[in-house]
């Protein structure tokens, strides 16, 4: 009876997370220039999540509550003035190169399943980028429909490139993508981004001055906060991985990182991720039997991280590289991820583990101290809460106690789901040869006829 009614209270305070405005403030010089969010309309009274940029680079967020009568404008510029400071300069061992060069001719990989709508969402925010020198190449992962097909022929045909992979799984798609990728390097996005018109170019001028550099990730921020899932997910730190740029150097391990290269969340995410294709292709791509739409729910990002930083390349976070995400929507959706994400966290590390056991002494070396780490920061959780977006130290909307105990149970059945998904992919292969090899055989006997 306590669980239940513990249950309804979680699910009572869930219901009564109000809607959050999205917009953009960009503090240049004395003026102040106010947008709303990526789809989003203009500013009027109330809560709003604000993206505060200089000179039109992110420096932070912040959530803000315009009176109503109230300019906008001239209220959140106040706040931002406030607390926003310019960030410091960044030295070129903290993340930042000294000189970023032109940016590499990139092949920019979207793969996708039955959600035309949102793709050409994505793909129009993609052919507005500023980058010299991209091509941008989409993946219909294990379609029921032309539509995606159809979309991208009728619409995009001279810009976007389509393939087919029949395959179901994000990483096979993935792998897909960097097979027909022309790039030096290879950027990873989702088809509900919408990406900032820099986006591109930040995100790859990184490899043209590094030459140890595998691998850059980005900004992730919510294109929408509208429903009470949108709003906790981004309460609780969303996708962002902060404002200060980061090299991850496997030759300095960072002193704060106890499972360093294990910890892979904390290194970026699927929707905002770019290889140089040569490193990627080196390791073998993603793991086919991780990923969404496989058994394993997930981790295809995290074992790219890993495999790249493994074989001793380098891995900088950059948050001027930034796309805007639109969040899940419902109850049931952040269900599914928190189990998901879970399965995909411990997926991943049992596919690095069979695919590079040399890595298991130095796994099972910093493990005590990962796990006492990862303990101290669960209790901090559990104890403080949540925050308001933009504001990830006002504790206001505490993480249900339902999504921590599917993300554990997401990640005891992790191993096996990898197991189920590798076996799946076998017998996915195994039954797309015979059926080629009957293809072939018909033709041959239809051409000796």
């Amino acid at each position: 009876m306590a669980r239940s009614a513990r249950a309804q209270e979680e699910i009572r305070r869930f219901l009564d997370i109000g809607a959050v405005q999205v917009a953009e403030l960009d503090l240049d010089g004395d003026e102040a220039v106010l947008r709303p969010g990526p789809g989003s309309p203009p500013v009027t009274h109330g809560e709003v999540f604000v993206l505060v940029r200089r000179g039109g680079r992110p420096v932070g967020t912040l959530l803000g509550r315009v009176p109503e009568g109230a300019d906008a404008r001239v209220v959140l510029a106040e706040r931002a003035r406030a607390e926003c400071a310019p960030l410091p300069a960044a030295r070129a061992d903290a993340g930042e190169p000294s000189a970023p060069g032109e940016p590499p001719y990139t092949s920019v990989v979207v793969a996708t399943r039955e959600r035309a709508g949102q793709l050409a969402r994505a793909l129009d925010s993609l052919l507005a980028q500023d980058h010299p020198r991209f091509e941008i190449v989409v993946v219909d992962n294990a379609p029921v429909t032309d539509e995606t097909r159809e979309l991208v022929e009728r619409k995009y045909a001279e810009r976007v490139r389509y393939v087919c992979e029949r395959v179901p799984g994000l990483a096979v798609a993935h792998n897909a993508g960097l097979a027909a990728a022309g790039g030096e390097v290879v950027a990873f996005t989702d088809d509900d981004v919408v990406a900032d018109p820099r986006w591109l170019t930040e995100l790859t001028a990184p490899f043209a001055a590094d030459a140890g550099l595998g691998c850059v990730t980005g900004l992730i921020l919510p294109a929408r906060l509208t429903t009470p899932a949108q709003v906790l997910l981004e309460s609780h730190g969303g996708f962002a991985k902060g404002f200060t740029p980061r090299m991850y150097d496997p030759a300095r391990p960072p002193g704060d990182e106890p499972l360093f290269p294990f910890t892979a969340g904390r290194f970026g995410s699927g929707a905002n991720m770019a290889f140089r294709t040569a490193v990627l292709r080196s390791v073998g791509g993603f793991d086919p039997a991780t990923g969404a739409g496989t058994a394993a729910r997930g981790g295809d990002d995290l074992y790219g991280f890993v495999r790249v930083l493994a074989q001793g390349h380098r891995l900088r976070y950059t948050p001027s590289a930034l796309v805007w995400h639109h969040h899940r929507e419902t109850w049931q959706d952040l269900e599914t991820q928190a189990y998901g994400y879970g399965a995909g966290l411990t997926a991943y590390l049992t596919a690095v583990l069979v695919n590079r056991p040399v890595l298991l002494p130095a796994f099972l070396a910093r493990l005590p101290r990962g796990l006492a780490h990862a303990r101290t920061l669960t209790a901090v959780r559990e104890t403080e809460g949540g925050g308001a977006p933009g504001d990830h130290d006002v504790r206001t909307h505490p993480w249900p106690r339902r999504l921590s105990r599917l993300q554990r149970r997401g990640m005891l059945y992790g191993p096996l789901g990898y197991v189920r998904a590798r076996r799946a992919l076998r017998a996915t292969v195994r039954a797309t040869a015979r059926a080629t090899a009957r293809g072939t055989v018909r033709g041959t006997v239809r051409g000796a006829r």
